[in-house]
């Protein structure tokens, strides 16, 4: 996160109506989090942080050192390869810093455990040429940090990341939760934290995934659900968009599988981050993600409205991985 400050910020968190893509399709602001208020260098080296089921420590310092993965729980998963505990300095930051030691990521970015090797190296390919960006129009810091490393990893550290990261096991990222409201949040860190206190605000027409612990989220912990507040009856909404239900819409199980867990060169969706995954649908239906194989998804989300584009993505996350 300290590097990405040096990276070109304009996170437009005002006016959720959005900024207009090229192809006007209005992205909303609400879904890219800003960095908030993160804590300013110099950072404490001297007082131990810890997490309460984990003991292992970290200091304040150490966990905004991009080259080096915070793994509060050690015995979860099989030992990092360099590239994922480490990165490559200057460019290349170690792959768990963002996505996690154990791959589930974070709703800033994807969720890489259990992705297919083949689909993995294709997406770096497309950072890298361009074929893969995210829909808002403005800096993003998250998807900023993944170009660069994209456009300077190397070939066998690119092919170590995958091969560790596709043997993970996904457990399901966002707890999907209905309702009109959400708790009252802030952003910080490129997500969403709660205020202090019960008060809550509209959630109107938006898919908010917001960290139920803001300490655990401020000391990356691998193992924390979040959770993805919809508007009520987004889920059944979902299922039917999903299974085909709903006249002059493509199926998702058609390409994704029955159980959305991926099918042939289409990856699983089932139980990953509502947010990133609604993210990736306007992607797709700005044409910012255009390689050979995203194409295929420009037919499908034609058709989509904001709230159902909301629904899908509810739906996909409520389910198993």
């Amino acid at each position: 996160m300290r590097n990405f400050r040096l990276l070109p910020l304009l996170i437009l968190l005002a006016g959720a109506a959005g900024a207009p893509a090229a192809e006007g399709v209005p992205v909303p602001a609400w879904l890219f989090p800003g960095e908030g208020d993160l804590p300013q260098p110099p950072y404490n080296t001297l007082t131990p942080l810890h997490l309460p089921d984990s003991r292992v420590t970290y200091t304040e310092a150490q966990l905004f050192d991009q080259f080096a993965v915070p793994d509060w729980h050690p015995g979860s998963h099989p030992p990092l390869p360099a590239v994922v505990a480490h990165g490559v300095k200057p460019e290349v930051y170690a792959c768990g810093y963002c996505h996690l030691a154990n791959g589930r990521g974070r709703p800033e970015n994807a969720s890489l455990a259990g992705l297919a090797r083949e689909y993995m190296l294709q997406q770096l390919a497309d950072f890298k040429s361009g074929a893969r960006r995210i829909a808002w129009p403005h800096p993003n810091a998250p998807s900023d940090a993944m170009l660069q490393v994209a456009a300077h990893v190397s070939g066998p550290d690119a092919a170590a990341a995958v091969a560790y990261f596709s043997g993970l096991t996904l457990t399901q990222r966002s707890r999907v939760i209905e309702g009109d409201s959400v708790p009252a949040f802030k952003a910080s860190g490129w997500t969403y934290l709660p205020l202090p206190g019960a008060r809550r605000e509209s959630l109107g027409e938006r898919l908010l995934e917001i960290a139920p612990d803001a300490l655990r989220d401020a000391r990356r912990d691998d193992e924390m659900q979040y959770d993805a507040y919809v508007p009520s009856g987004s889920i059944a909404r979902g299922r039917a968009l999903a299974t085909g239900a709903r006249s002059g819409v493509t199926a998702c199980v058609s390409c994704h599988g029955p159980a959305l867990r991926g099918m042939a060169i289409f990856p699983p969706i089932a139980g990953r981050s509502a947010s990133y995954l609604l993210r990736q649908l306007y992607a797709f239906k700005t044409g910012t993600r255009h390689s050979a194989t995203d194409l295929t998804m420009a037919p499908v989300v034609a058709p989509l409205s904001p709230a159902d584009m909301i629904a899908v993505a509810a739906y996909a996350a409520s389910l198993a991985p």
